[in-house]
């Protein structure tokens, strides 16, 4: 409880107030002099943005553990021009399974480019995320694969996508996972300047239309 208050940069007066209880309940639990009730434990999960499964130390030590809120940044287009977009998401880890949903749009509207999707990871040798995306809105037909490469510690992590897209039926581009929204679109800007996806790419595009002009 407490590592996930810290991580959160939550006072255990913060945590009391969101979870209902007293001040002294919080000092309780994190001191193990108390366990809370089913209820209390409840709240307290849900202040803190994580399973109850969790809070409870039901996970694998050895595994590393994703569960909760998180900023995502994604490289995409709108129109065949470049944006970056940036949004929150939840991730609820049950074993090497991740589910994965949006708690926001984003930093752009539906119009522009955002929109609400959810998917699903699988956590392989506690380093690689590999999984899908489909979009949520009605009006968006966006969905594709994910890969992302985690952090030693767990702390974000890398990738990139590849899917179906307003802009084309292929397309690619970098994505970040991490706790801050301006760290999230650093690593993406950073990502930018290596080899790989450094522009985004169409079907037609990589056979060699009259768009190509690399």
């Amino acid at each position: 409880m407490r590592k996930r208050r810290m991580e959160l940069q939550m006072s255990q007066a913060e945590l009391a107030e969101k979870a209902g209880v007293a001040t002294r309940q919080i000092r309780r639990y994190e001191s193990g002099e108390q366990q809370p009730l089913l209820a209390v434990g409840v709240a307290i999960a849900q202040a803190l943005k994580i399973p109850v499964t969790e809070l409870a130390g039901v996970t694998l030590l050895h595994r590393v553990a994703l569960s909760g809120e998180w900023w995502m940044a994604w490289q995409t287009s709108q129109n065949h021009k470049e944006v970056i977009t940036t949004q929150t998401v939840m991730l609820t880890q049950q074993d090497d399974l991740i589910h994965v949903q949006t708690s926001s749009r984003g930093s752009v509207t539906l119009d522009e480019g955002g929109y609400n999707w959810q998917g699903e990871l699988r956590l392989w040798d506690n380093k690689i995320l590999m999984g899908w995306y489909a979009a949520e809105d009605g009006a968006v037909n966006s969905k594709g694969t994910l890969y992302f490469v985690l952090h030693n510690h767990g702390v974000n992590a890398l990738g990139i996508w590849t899917g179906l897209s307003h802009d084309g039926n292929i397309l690619s581009g970098w994505g970040a996972l991490g706790r801050g929204e301006d760290e999230v679109r650093e690593q993406v800007k950073e990502l930018k300047k290596t080899l790989g996806a450094t522009a985004l790419r169409t079907a037609p595009q990589i056979e060699g239309s009259a768009n190509d002009h690399s």
